[in-house]
């Protein structure tokens, strides 16, 4: 008989910087971004282009699932340094898809964007994915469905899997959600609300809303894309009924992904420049410039080159909302001397994994001193060693790892492919980094 059982991958061994790092680095296309552009490319009035998109394992899924609702989507040649642009041709809402799957992976804007989508057109649209993926966060998506009259079977769960029956239009108006749980809920509504009959007056209710600027880059694509969207009252966005214009785009880089190397300039008392970083972005990548100043790094933004040098001791930080940033921050914080409170990141228990609780594991793993509080981290400096960090199927748990890594011997990550949810070159792009230690 056969053995079908999946094989565990090798730990990779974490490349150790002996000295600074001095590096240039580039990184692919935001994953925010590009699945947002895709998503309005696939409702708008025209064939759309997005430049130097991201190509990894969360916008591959986002193209599936859009493709399967009907959008045709083309890889074409251009100059983006990462794959080939791709020229979306949008849906038609008259098409009957009759059935229909979707793979969510384990990617948080597939499972929250492309439902709303899914009620655009004809059919039975069935969604699930990664194991993992049955645990996030869905139901203020779910409900917001049914509060606009959409069907959706999910058995009572308000989980994946669940089977959402479009016909063609959904009337809108006005809808009260809870989106603390997290902000793609107030995203996915917002990105194809203005294909509602009514547009849409979208309110929040309860706690507050986490990573309220990926609500705000939502609504500046809309804006870009010609949607009145009116977000002048605190907790509710009103998106008037209209078309949503075809657009030609060039993808920023990911700021978040650069993070990991920019903050090797720290680990290793190095030099590291990302060019192209936009002077103007609604990605919250951009607090890298103040973060790791507040870290002890000279930082400086010169003719479009963001320029990250270490060198004196890391800084432990208090620090609220980090949002996706966290995992980053706290490899850093287990290298600092002095101790780091992380706040307000409560929402990451939903994420890939439970990330505090996971990085609170694989820092004391290694010899740390973490501890998880109700909405965050508190990181204590304590002598690292070496082990294996685990990395949960979840990219930014891969990357804290290699950060510590550098500075510390014997560290190896378990299962370093899964960055190709975000950044399929990563494990490449590191070792180039590390490698730059050894010709100082």
């Amino acid at each position: 008989m056969t053995n079908t059982a999946a094989v565990a991958p090798a730990p990779w061994p974490a490349p150790r910087a002996g000295a600074p790092v001095d590096a240039t680095v580039r990184v692919p296309a935001s994953k925010s971004l590009t699945n947002r552009y895709l998503v309005l490319a696939a409702v708008a009035d025209g064939p759309s282009r997005l430049r130097a998109p991201l190509h990894s394992r969360d916008s591959v899924l986002m193209v599936g699932a859009l493709r399967a609702l009907g959008a045709r989507i083309e890889e074409v040649p251009g100059d983006g340094g990462f794959g080939p642009d791709l020229l979306v041709h949008p849906l038609d809402p008259a098409a009957d898809l009759g059935e229909a799957t979707v793979d969510c992976g384990l990617a948080g804007t597939v499972m929250r964007f492309v439902p709303p989508i899914a009620a655009l057109v004809r059919g039975r649209v069935g969604f699930d994915g990664d194991p993992h993926a049955r645990n996030r966060p869905m139901d203020a998506v779910v409900d917001a469905l049914r509060d606009l009259g959409v069907a959706v079977e999910d058995g009572g769960a308000r989980r994946l899997p669940f089977t959402v029956g479009g016909t063609g239009s959904v009337s809108g108006g006005h809808l009260v959600i809870d989106a603390s749980g997290s902000s793609q809920f107030v995203s996915a509504l917002l990105l194809v609300a203005a294909r509602f009959e009514k547009g849409l007056h979208l309110e929040h209710v309860g706690k507050p809303v986490p990573s309220l600027d990926h609500i705000r880059m939502t609504v500046a694509v809309l804006r870009e894309a010609g949607v009145e969207v009116d977000d002048s009252v605190p907790h509710h966005w009103v998106v008037s009924p209209g078309p949503v214009r075809a657009f030609d785009v060039r993808i920023e880089q990911d700021l978040s992904n650069a993070g990991p190397f920019l903050a090797a300039a720290l680990a290793t008392g190095g030099t590291v420049r990302v060019p192209d970083w936009p002077e103007h972005t609604t990605q919250v990548g951009d607090a890298w410039r103040s973060i790791l100043a507040r870290m002890g790094a000279s930082v400086e933004y010169d003719g479009g080159t963001l320029t990250v040098r270490g060198g004196a001791p890391i800084r432990g930080i208090d620090l609220a909302d980090a949002s996706e940033l966290a995992p980053t921050v706290a490899a850093l914080c287990a290298l600092a001397d002095g101790e780091s409170r992380l706040t307000g990141i409560a929402h990451l228990r939903g994420h890939e994994t439970d990330r505090l609780a996971a990085l609170v594991a694989e820092i004391n793993n290694l010899g740390g001193d973490a501890e998880e509080t109700a909405d965050g981290l508190i990181v204590r400096p304590r002598p690292l060693h070496g082990g294996l960090f685990r990395s949960y199927a979840d990219h930014r748990m891969a990357t804290a790892g290699a950060i510590i890594g550098l500075a510390v011997d014997g560290v190896s990550v378990e299962d370093i492919a899964t960055t190709s949810k975000t950044m399929p070159e990563f494990p490449e792009l590191w070792r180039a980094l590390a490698a730059t230690a050894d010709r100082r």
